[in-house]
């Protein structure tokens, strides 16, 4: 039988470091709270956990890389919103930020969760956001959760 790895839903313990985007706040305050609501109710502590707000998704990565390469963290989450406009802008903002997360999480070994909603409209953002397509922030918490406790197990 092989062994078999998996994160669990506790995250009592775990550090968790957020960066979060203070563009289109209605949403991503909103996730936040999302975020947050879900380490409480898997025994996570409010000492557990640190807030920094960027100014928008493409600075995302770049504190997220510094709070990852605090060592204080288990997991860091990346929470933004990107709605498309009428220029191309969406498109780099929404490939960079998320080339960057990525690249944070290698180059460090520590998880760094894609928190960031891509839609086309304000409207499908705040949906997604916790009205009535759940919430994306409460994903990217169960996420850093899990990824937290599997990097522990695998040591």
């Amino acid at each position: 039988m092989p062994k078999v790895h998996e994160g669990q839903l506790d995250a009592k313990g775990r550090k968790f470091g957020i960066v979060v985007s203070r563009f289109n706040d209605l949403v991503t305050t909103r996730l936040l709270g999302g975020a947050l609501d879900c380490i409480k109710r898997h025994r996570g502590d409010d000492d557990d956990i640190e807030i920094a707000w960027v100014p928008g998704a493409f600075e995302l990565p770049i504190v997220a890389k510094k709070l990852a390469t605090t060592g204080r963290f288990d997991v860091v989450m990346c929470l933004g919103a990107i709605v498309r406009s009428d220029t191309p802008h969406f498109d780099y903002v929404a490939g960079e930020s998320a080339k960057g997360i990525a690249r944070v999480g290698l180059d460090t070994g520590v998880p760094v969760i894609f928190g960031v909603i891509t839609a086309d409209t304000v409207d499908q953002a705040v949906q997604r956001a916790g009205v009535k397509a759940g919430n994306r922030g409460w994903d990217a918490a169960m996420n850093s959760i899990e990824m937290a406790t599997l990097m522990a197990e695998l040591g």
